[in-house]
């Protein structure tokens, strides 16, 4: 006969066989685009565990946003120093030209928030002094936007699609004041032009304030690698929902160390009905 402490050993093997092949498989609601119903993505394919499907439903809202800025003619650099140009006067020899202006391009993120007005949300400093602005989908698709208005406060800048085409989907707000050090987030964007990128990480901290070069405080941070050109893509939770904007990094070499920050979406909620309440 099989002593006692095995056939315990055994009858607990099995209990807990039977519960695991009778649980659910886990699912989150994601949210479609255009205010359509939440979706029942699994978390798991083929027995592995997996974000594909998830992705799959939020990539498509995220976008890249290319911005081309007009230099303007300017002095010589050297004229800004005053006793440069008492020499230059004094041996009579001529100012250097002008420096020429020119036209600088930029890359950065953003979200769709409005499938059928074509609103683009991102970061204001991602926009900054503009010229032309160029919305790109993950299917590739380019559309002009134009600046629809910001909210420096925030870190925020709303654009609209100047032509909106059909099939756009949009993202859904979480409620950033729920999340909690710990919870699992990802975060989605361009970094440095290469094209969509997903990162994963946690929520390392909350309510940092105005850190590597961020000019707004009480932000979320994380361990999800934010690298330049990231800045106005979505940090979202496992149910697919925007619970942060991606804002800054801080790292010695304008690289990810693990220690990005987020403006917390509820912020970004509040400062987009604001800037649509004006127009």
């Amino acid at each position: 006969m099989m002593p006692s402490h095995r056939l315990l050993a055994l009858a607990t093997i099995l209990l807990v066989l039977a519960l695991t092949a009778c649980a659910p498989m886990p699912t989150a609601p994601v949210a479609g685009g255009g205010g359509k119903d939440a979706l029942d993505v699994p978390f798991h394919r083929g027995g592995n565990p997996t974000l594909a499907p998830l992705l799959r439903q939020v990539t498509p809202a995220v976008v890249n946003v290319a911005v081309e800025t007009t230099i303007p003619q300017r002095d010589h650099p050297f004229l800004s120093d005053p006793n440069f140009r008492r020499f230059l006067e004094t041996m009579d020899i001529p100012f250097p030209e002008s420096v020429e202006g020119g036209r600088q391009q930029s890359v950065g993120s953003g979200l769709i928030v409005d499938a059928a007005q074509g609103y683009v949300l991102t970061n204001a400093h991602v926009i900054k002094d503009a010229s032309r602005i160029t919305v790109t989908l993950k299917d590739r698709r380019s559309f002009s936007a134009r600046l629809l208005g910001t909210d420096s406060g925030a870190d925020i800048a709303v654009l609209v699609l100047t032509s909106v085409p059909p099939g756009l989907s949009a993202l859904q707000f979480g409620d950033s004041d729920r999340l909690e050090v710990g919870d699992f987030v990802l975060a989605i964007g361009n970094p440095f032009g290469i094209g969509q990128t997903v990162t994963s990480g946690i929520v390392s901290a909350l309510g940092r304030e105005a850190m590597g070069g961020a000019g707004v405080g009480g932000l979320i941070q994380t361990d999800a690698s934010i690298n330049p050109g990231n800045s106005g893509g979505p940090l979202i939770d496992l149910s697919g929902q925007v619970v942060g904007i991606n804002t800054a990094l801080l790292g010695p070499t304008g690289g990810n160390v693990g220690i990005g920050f987020a403006t917390p979406s509820n912020r970004a909620q509040a400062a987009l009905r604001r800037v649509i309440a004006r127009h």
